[in-house]
Parts: C-alpha cells; structure tokens; sequence
C-alpha cells in the first residue's frame, strides 16, 4: 500500500543551517499496516510524514501509494489518497462550523460541488451512527459549533474525518501528545477500533514508548533521518520499553536523550 525507495531530504543546503532530514529511507508497507515511528528529536520522524503528504518536494528517490508513484504530485492531489491527524487538536477542523458541517466537508472532500441543500435528513443520521463510534455523545450534538469541544473531542472528531473517505494511508503525528493521559488514552482506544474496523494502513508517531509497543503490529525507530529499527509481529509484543532504550544504545550508538520519550 505505501513504498518509499531511497527517499532524501537537506534543508537549507549549502548553509550553516544545513540539515539532513532523511538519508536515503527505505520503508514498506502492505494493506491494514498499523506501523508505530518513534525516536529522537530531528529524527525525521515528521519530515518522513510530511514527504508521504507532500508538503515538500524529495531531492531524490520515490514515494509509491497503492502502485501510484506521487513523488512529483503536490500536496494537494495526494490529499485523495491520504488521512492525517495533526498534534495540534485545533487542528484538523473548523471551529466556526458545526460538527455536522465539519462531517460534510469530509465527506464531500474530492466530489465536485453543486446548488441543493447543505446537509439531508439521510447524511444526519449516517453522522450520527458515526459519531456513536466515539462513544462521547456527539451524536446529540451535531449542531454545537466545534469551537465549543474540548481538544480530546475535537480530535476525536478530527479522527473520524481523517477516515470517513477511507484512505490508502492514514498518517497520525503525535495526534494524542497534546491531550491529558487519561484523554489520550481515550483517544487512542479509538483510533485502534477505527483502523481494525477499516483494515487502514497507518503510521503512527508517537513519543510514549509503551504506546508504541502496545499499538499495532509493528514498530520502526529512526535516528539522523534514518529507519535503525524495524521490528514486528510476536516479536514487537514482546519488546519492553527497557528492550527499547537498549536497541537505540546498540543501533545508534548513543544513549536515548529525549526527556519526552523517557518521562512517558
């Protein structure tokens, strides 16, 4: 579902802020996928993300979604392909808008526009079944302005957008890091039954290394804009967060020194 061929990214190059972002990541994933990243500050965990997205274009190498190369489509033609959820929980939706309207902006995302009502009797109650997935009682609320949620809720909501099309590929970066514990917690629960239910194929960033080895059936850890480790299956379940920060002290020959990932 997603290939990335010897995929490279400097910024500023030929300066002193010169920066090797990705340095020839290769990564390959087949259809329902739940890969968790994490890893080190400037890692190139979000520039990898960003590349799948197209928010900047590659030096070199190739990016493929479902035997379509995008490498060279802009931002906005890949948005057909892809669902991403933002850390920011504002983020993602329009708080001006009802929730209902926010529901059918996603739902109307890539079909042509046309002169009749805004939103029918049918499409309300298609959101409202949706929004019992979520299990926060938004369904009772189609008509609140989103601006009124609070940011567990409005990413929640944010989530189920991302997904309503069902993407080739569902990119989530660092989507629970804002959220209290027992809200991300909530949140994530949520994406697990989403993804199951859809079979999505997902990359997933992340800070907690519990998370991360709890979530999904494989794990990558990247360092200077490299993959040093790729683990799945029985294996992955087995991992602690110990097994973990060993893995990063053998394959990036350094101590693990990311206060965010060692706190959580």
């Amino acid at each position: 579902m997603l290939e990335i061929k010897n995929v490279e990214k400097t910024f500023n190059p030929g300066t002193i802020n010169e920066k090797k972002a990705l340095n020839g990541i290769n990564l390959h994933l087949n259809e329902g996928d739940f890969v968790t990243v994490i890893g080190g500050n400037g890692a190139g965990k979000s520039t990898m993300l960003n590349m799948i997205a197209g928010v900047y274009p590659v030096d070199c190498g190739n990016i493929i979604i479902d035997g379509v190369d995008v490498t060279k489509l802009p931002e906005y033609k890949r948005a057909k392909y892809l669902g991403r959820v933002f850390q920011d929980p504002m983020t993602g939706t329009a708080a001006d808008m009802q929730i209902e309207e926010n529901l059918a902006l996603a739902a109307r995302r890539g079909k042509p526009r046309l002169l009749r009502p805004g939103i029918t009797a049918k499409e309300r109650k298609e959101y409202k079944e949706l929004l019992k997935i979520l299990d926060l009682g938004l369904e009772e609320r189609l008509t609140a302005k989103v601006g009124l949620l609070s940011g567990g809720q409005r990413q929640a909501l944010t989530l189920l957008m991302a997904t309503l099309k069902k993407p080739k590929v569902l990119l989530l970066d660092e989507h629970t890091a804002a959220l209290d514990p027992k809200t991300a917690k909530k949140v994530l629960d949520i994406t697990e039954e989403i993804v199951t239910k859809n079979n999505l194929t997902t990359i997933m960033i992340t800070h907690n290394m519990a998370d991360a080895i709890a979530v999904g059936n494989r794990l990558i850890m990247m360092n200077n804009g490299k993959i040093i480790f790729d683990i799945s299956g029985e294996e992955k379940k087995k991992l602690t967060t110990a097994d973990l920060l060993e893995k990063f002290k053998i394959s990036a020959g350094q101590e693990l020194s990311n206060d965010r990932m060692l706190l959580s």
